[in-house]
């Protein structure tokens, strides 16, 4: 069924589909027996896919990576589907409209797409105003179900105006104002998007960041927790930067990975189709193999003493299961929610539960 719709909204601006889909959603979700139907027909419980990682308990390892619901406008409606956890933004301490339109796109042949959105966002004031209510909302209709909620993690970075040796500003400005709202948090300086940005993934350009917000950290009566998202871009000896002050610092965790700005992994006619594109990150199944290998060798270089969030690549139970296999504690999913549709947690769900 999903498959004849996509052949339709594929036929429609990438990013345009992106909001009227997730905006019919949200009216539909508008009512009880609707999203009675839904949770009946897109989730799957099983107690042994539930997760507990840093003092969270996640009732499954399949999230839905940053990007998607920028703003938190949607967590309701991925609830719904069956998301054990969803990471918001990224989110910037003032509001910024991203990059010139068009800039996603999609490579059909490959199970691609290639994006420069740009932190586009609606700031961190009015998307923690956002959370607020949702907490409240689920704090006085569902107060038994703590064990079972939706994990929320908070993606943060820095406007694009704000120079890189201001950064870390703008990174303690979102981890202030988002707090008391999201249950962890992920430090985003590998988006290829941003111009700069990912200069600061130099390891005494991050060490100033994460330490500062360790500090603010540590002060809270019950601190975050704080991991870092990496792409997939990076040398060995940049890995090994990272996995040194993941340590050193000790961070909470990693994301790996990002997308990347390398088109090697696509077909011939996706790279012709990519350089009329021009510049954004890829994500989606060219990226799976290289994301696997970061991640096995994080795992294997701290021996597992660093929880891993698997992102890249993932589209089926198997490509999660490959990615757990590598070393990963949870795994989240993009571009494989848009090609395989709103049943793909569902779908990772049962088979990671064989």
């Amino acid at each position: 069924m999903y498959q004849l719709l996509r052949r339709f909204l594929f036929l429609f601006d990438p990013e345009r589909v992106h909001y009227f889909s997730m905006n019919s959603l949200q009216f539909l979700c508008r009512f009880g027996f609707v999203r009675k139907w839904l949770m009946k027909r897109f989730c799957f419980a099983n107690p042994s896919l539930e997760r507990n990682y840093w003092g969270l308990h996640f009732k499954n390892p399949v999230g839905l990576a940053a990007g998607f619901d920028k703003n938190a406008k949607y967590l309701r409606e991925l609830e719904c589907l069956g998301f054990g956890f969803v990471e918001i933004g990224t989110v910037t301490p003032l509001p910024q409209s991203g990059n010139d339109k068009p800039r996603l796109f999609r490579l059909p042949d490959d199970k691609a797409i290639i994006n420069r959105m740009g932190f586009n966002n609606d700031g961190v004031k009015m998307v923690t105003k956002r959370l607020k209510e949702w907490k409240e909302i689920k704090e006085n209709h569902n107060p038994q179900t703590i064990n079972h909620k939706l994990i929320i993690g908070g993606n943060i970075g820095k406007n694009k105006i704000t120079p890189n040796e201001d950064a870390w500003k703008d990174y303690e400005i979102c981890f202030t104002e988002l707090f008391d709202y999201v249950d962890y948090f992920v430090v985003n300086v590998s988006s290829p998007n941003t111009p700069g940005l990912r200069e600061l993934q130099e390891k005494d350009s991050l060490k100033k960041i994460l330490t500062h917000l360790q500090s603010i950290n540590n002060q809270k009566q019950h601190p975050k927790p704080i991991l870092l998202k990496i792409a997939p871009d990076l040398t060995q000896p940049q890995i090994d930067d990272v996995i040194d002050l993941a340590l050193e610092i000790k961070l909470d965790g990693l994301v790996a990975t990002n997308t990347t700005i390398s088109r090697e992994e696509l077909s011939q006619e996706s790279k012709v189709k990519s350089e009329k594109i021009g510049a954004g990150g890829l994500s989606g199944k060219p990226l799976k193999e290289r994301s696997t290998e970061i991640v096995q060798y994080i795992s294997q270089k701290t021996n597992g003493q660093i929880p891993i969030i698997a992102s890249g690549g993932i589209f089926t139970g198997d490509d999660a299961r490959e990615k757990v296999k590598a070393g990963a504690s949870l795994v989240q999913v993009w571009t494989g929610f848009i090609y395989e549709g709103p049943i793909i947690a569902k779908n990772i769900c049962q088979y990671l539960a064989r």
